[in-house]
């Protein structure tokens, strides 16, 4: 793993195989950048260079303990600092869940140094919520469990999590995937509950997506940083709102590939309407790609589908 110190004072780790234009692969929560894993070989293959990060607050990366360190002003300093580290004017970036805004993010601020773009699970979306984030989650929580608004007190979500790692992670990893409809955990009330009490029993493993081995490589990592660093990630919601004002309304113009899975709970939670203001707001969409039987976890749940069309789409750029 290499690890390159940026000017803002951050430290981001990366592991990366092949040679050639840079692909850099940004996770969400509670990812690393092993989570693309099975991705890494198939982009050298094709002579591009993957570039599989521990974003901001995970694995071998600082984790700063203001919010506004994650929000996507940050962020895209960030990111356009790790380029300048790479030696390249311009890179694809791939985001999965809280990844993908990030990337987007990063396109609409410097699209000059954005070759395409892949949003895996979150559809682009260029509305702008009348209210602030956190009060949207907090008038939702009064009748159910809402994680975003679970998240928002510091110290609150951390330990619980600190302290069961295996637990949930593996619940997480269940209740998000295509095996089990994760809106079900809405239904129950939020006043008392922490994430452990909603969430479902997860399976015994092996699963047919997720090996043991595989598994515990993230125990392993998350038992030895916490979440703190991720849950800053939706702390950060509120800055977001403030800071992507400007940009409301905006198209993406960069090439931009679309892939998720067809249980994917982002989806379920923001209806049809959310893939039709999509394709009306990027100006060169390549899909959207549904995958049968995957839920959130789609570059680990269908790797062979993906990696497909990933391909594909690189070689059109």
């Amino acid at each position: 793993m290499t690890i390159v110190e940026l000017p803002s004072g951050n430290r981001l780790a990366y592991s990366e195989s092949g040679s050639g234009p840079p692909v850099v692969l940004c996770h969400g929560f509670p990812g690393l950048g092993y989570s693309y894993r099975h991705q890494m070989q198939p982009i050298a293959d094709v002579g591009m260079r993957a570039i599989a990060l521990d974003m901001l607050g995970y694995g071998g990366s600082s984790v700063p303990a203001e919010p506004i360190a994650y929000a996507h002003d940050a962020i895209t300093a960030d990111l356009g600092a790790l380029l300048d580290h790479l030696g390249a004017e311009r890179a694809v970036f791939v985001g999965h869940d809280f990844g993908a805004p990030a990337v987007w993010a990063f396109a609409l601020r410097a699209p000059e140094r954005v070759a395409g773009l892949v949003l895996l699970s979150v559809p682009y979306d260029p509305m702008r919520l009348p209210v602030r984030p956190s009060e949207m989650y907090a008038r939702a929580a009064q009748q159910h469990f809402l994680h975003t608004h679970y998240f928002q007190e510091p110290g609150v979500a951390d330990r619980e999590l600190a302290g069961a790692p295996r637990e949930f992670l593996a619940r997480l990893f269940h209740a998000l995937s295509g095996a089990y409809r994760y809106v079900d955990i809405w239904q129950q009330a939020s006043d008392g509950h922490g994430y452990l009490d909603v969430l479902p029993e997860a399976p015994p493993m092996p699963w047919p997506w997720l090996p043991q081995r595989e598994f515990d490589h993230y125990v392993d990592v998350f038992t030895r940083t916490g979440f703190t660093g991720g849950l800053n990630w939706y702390r950060a919601l509120d800055i977001n709102w403030e800071q992507d004002a400007r940009f409301a309304g905006r198209h993406l113009e960069v090439p931009t590939l679309f892939v998720a899975g067809a249980r994917e709970p982002v989806l379920d939670v923001l209806g049809p309407a959310a893939l039709d203001r999509m394709r009306a707001a990027v100006a060169d969409l390549r899909g959207p790609h549904l995958l049968d039987g995957a839920g959130h976890w789609v570059q680990q749940e269908r790797p062979g589908e993906l990696n497909a069309l990933l391909v594909d789409f690189l070689a059109t750029l």
